[in-house]
């Protein structure tokens, strides 16, 4: 989910002495230590030692990638044709952080790719070590979370590509394409210095191409299981995005300079108590409807302002981008087109441009009612 495109142009750019070398080797012998782990599907297919429940799961992974490809627009390249066994729970771990009274993500800046509002190591340990520094030097807020793959942007495509990963392989045959479209739409587009527009475009191509699998290709079993995922992800999203506006209007209230520390931190406070009796009813409905799922309890018990801006990277610009693909006909060469025709504006203009789409798809919507 997160691209890692300076990764390629490291042998090129070389260490100074005022760079973090530390960081980059580890990013580097780990990417290549991830990259050197994979085998072609066919090989990893043809061998006996192979855990038989991996074998469909691969040839599966295999229809979704021809299936992106063909149906989706997204590129036909060396990406997602090997596969790698990490033998660990997460490709990367990233550290995002946020101050007390913002959402605004502290920011990385790296050669060639830009500025970010995280940074990844392959190492948890390391991942919680930065973790606690910028708690302890900096009083922010933080959050470490795993994720199970990220994007070369297709310039390791040469080396063999983007492999598929032991760390989402065996997610349910919906997520799994969700996965795959995701990646695979960031390797079409991507804009240097905005999280928020690049993530926002792949999880809108992800949630539209699954939609597109499930109907022409997937059985009855597993467009129910995905609708049972989607349904609680859906409803987890909302109530973050609904939090994430109250806190930005507790932190951005044009009064904010006369609150003292206490007054803020109480309205604050007030509002991640209702974040969490929000979700606490969110599951009792989930539970109510025959599907308990507590798995977002960790994100909950750990939500900060970090969390709530990871939030806004992967979902504050996709309805924008779902109301541009129907403006294009739901035409995925002419979507991609227009997306890369938008990335070239300015920032603030493309946002707006996105906004005004949603605005309008809204209104439509509400006409036909």
């Amino acid at each position: 989910m997160r691209p890692l495109r300076w990764l390629a142009s490291m042998a090129a750019i070389g260490l100074s002495a005022c760079t973090p070398a530390a960081y980059y080797a580890q990013s580097v012998q780990g990417h290549l230590a991830l990259m050197n782990a994979a085998r072609p599907i066919d090989e990893v297919l043809a061998d006996p030692t192979t855990p038989a429940d991996l074998k469909p799961r691969l040839e599966r992974a295999r229809r979704i990638r021809v299936f992106a490809a063909g149906a989706l627009a997204l590129p036909d390249n060396a990406s997602y044709h090997r596969y790698s066994d990490l033998k660990r729970r997460a490709a990367v771990w990233n550290v995002a952080a946020a101050p007390p009274d913002s959402l605004t993500l502290k920011r990385w800046c790296f050669p060639v790719v830009g500025c970010v509002g995280y940074r990844g190591y392959y190492d948890e340990a390391e991942a919680k070590a930065l973790a606690a520094r910028l708690e302890k030097d900096e009083s922010l807020e933080v959050r470490v979370y795993g994720i199970p793959a990220y994007s070369t942007l297709g310039w390791m495509n040469w080396a063999g590509g983007d492999p598929l990963l032991s760390t989402f392989i065996r997610y349910p045959e919906g997520e799994l394409a969700r996965m795959i479209f995701h990646e695979l739409a960031h390797q079409v587009v991507y804009v240097e210095d905005d999280t928020m527009f690049n993530e926002s475009y792949a999880t809108a191509v992800e949630r539209l191409g699954v939609a597109q699998w499930l109907k022409t290709e997937a059985g009855v079993p597993a467009r129910q299981e995905y609708e049972r995922l989607d349904t609680r992800r859906r409803d987890f999203r909302q109530l973050s995005r609904d939090t994430r506006a109250e806190l930005a209007a507790i932190y951005e209230r044009k009064d904010a300079p006369a609150l003292d520390g206490k007054a803020r931190a109480a309205m604050k406070s007030e509002a991640m108590a209702r974040f969490r009796q929000r979700y606490a009813e969110l599951k009792a409905r989930w539970a109510a409807a025959g599907a308990p799922f507590d798995g977002y309890d960790p994100w909950v018990a750990e939500a900060n302002n970090a969390f709530f801006g990871i939030q806004a990277a992967y979902d504050e610009l996709v309805p924008g981008f779902e109301a541009l693909f129907e403006r294009e006909g739901r035409d995925w060469p002419r979507f991609h087109a227009a997306v890369r025709q938008l990335a070239g504006a300015p920032m603030a203009e493309r946002q707006a441009r996105l906004k005004a789409l949603e605005d309008e798809a809204a209104t439509r919507l509400l006409q036909k009612q």
